[in-house]
């Protein structure tokens, strides 16, 4: 039987990133990003197992880079598409799981656009362009915020008056579901649980950051809120502040709240934090130099990191593991290392040896013996997205 083909399409407001998956394969047969979108120098550039190649793009527009992927496509498939699966960021409380595109689905994603104005147009954007493309092939939606509708409203709602949440949807949602997903049934499958059973904490961490608790391949609950600034310190993100820090501002600065934002979304976190970059390697590079602004950065970062891992076993009723993936999860030692000695009250241990000897792109156990499990797993959200697009056809 010939295994389906599903492309995969992440779009951002000036950048499409694409994969080509192959039902059942562990890599893309077609990988790639469109970048610098809407300006003179947008460029598309493409790899296989074997190449890797660029080109210009004439007019930099998102249906200019849809119209080039498309010979890419048939060039390298060898068979008809059997589905696009396009990465939304907020479906808000109207999406549970993936959903096949049609007019509602476009109106649904467009009305969560308030909780989302940096991401839901931009995905809206992709899907539109894509269709335009290939208007005969099914297009599924999946949605990062689907994986955490499981948690209870316990965790889920703020303590501010029922109208807001009733009348505005103002909750905490949560992000990066789909990595969460594809980790913890992985870390099920190679701890020999039966699939998508067990207790984990997952901590995806790169230049956006959450934890989850999951329980039996279900979201109970989640660091990021109604937006993904809530939670963990992230690149340039500064995480959990005081609600009323944005009062302060205004009150000593005169800064309005477009400046805050600035302020909290693109100007904090570690870049905030060390004065420096957003870059963890760079990071540990200067801290290994001395620097105290980089110092000081890794030890907010890592024991924030623990503070939410360890509040978050209050959703589990056991621990079988923890989970590190994402940039920083899966190729830092000193991240990992510094962030389970804050997390000793839970008698989790590491292996020195398997932490600072892990290969990147392999999962890999790295916890001492008699410590909990944990494990260091390599997202891979474009398959975790090409594999719910086909569930969904089949049912």
């Amino acid at each position: 039987m010939t295994q389906r083909l599903v492309l995969v399409i992440n779009c951002g407001s000036s950048s499409i990133k694409f994969a080509l998956r192959r039902e059942g394969d562990s890599a893309a047969l077609l990988s790639g990003l469109a970048e610098r979108l809407g300006s003179d120098q947008a460029t598309l550039q493409w790899k296989t197992a074997s190449a890797l190649e660029e080109t210009l793009l004439e007019d930099g527009e998102h249906g200019s880079a849809m119209a080039a992927l498309l010979p890419l496509i048939e060039q390298h498939a060898g068979q008809p598409l059997s589905a696009v699966g396009h990465r939304v960021v907020h479906g808000g409380e109207h999406f549970t799981q993936a959903q096949l595109i049609d007019n509602k689905v476009i109106a649904a994603i467009s009305a969560n656009a308030d909780l989302a104005p940096l991401h839901n147009p931009a995905n809206l954007t992709g899907i539109q362009a894509a269709m335009a493309v290939f208007p005969d092939i099914p297009h599924v939606a999946i949605f990062d915020t689907a994986f955490h509708q499981s948690m209870p409203a316990y965790a889920y709602r703020y303590a501010i008056p029922e109208a807001l949440y009733r009348e505005h949807a103002i909750r905490r949602y949560g992000f990066h579901g789909t990595s969460h997903q594809y980790v913890t049934h992985r870390a099920s499958l190679l701890s020999g649980h039966a699939p998508g059973r067990g207790a984990w904490l997952s901590a995806h961490l790169g230049n956006g950051c959450s934890s989850c608790a999951v329980l039996d391949g279900r979201s109970l609950d989640t660091s990021m809120g109604l937006t993904p600034l809530e939670g963990l310190v992230m690149g340039t993100r500064s995480g959990d502040v005081d609600p009323n820090l944005h009062a302060h501002l205004g009150r000593t600065l005169g800064w309005d709240l477009p400046r805050i934002e600035q302020l909290l979304n693109r100007e904090s976190g570690l870049l905030g934090l060390s004065g420096l970059t957003n870059d963890m390697r760079q990071l540990e590079a200067a801290a290994d130099d001395d620097h105290e602004g980089a110092k000081l950065a890794i030890e907010v970062f890592c024991y924030r990191l623990a503070r939410s891992l360890l509040g978050l076993c209050a959703a589990l009723p056991r621990l079988d593991g923890l989970l590190f993936t994402g940039g920083i999860g899966e190729n830092s030692a000193k991240i990992r290392a510094r962030t389970v000695e804050h997390m000793g009250a839970m008698g989790l241990k590491l292996d020195e040896a398997a932490n600072n000897g892990h290969a990147r792109g392999e999962a890999v156990a790295i916890h001492a013996k008699g410590s909990p499990t944990i494990w260091v797993i390599p997202t891979d959200e474009e398959r975790q997205i090409a594999d719910e697009s086909l569930a969904l056809l089949d049912h």
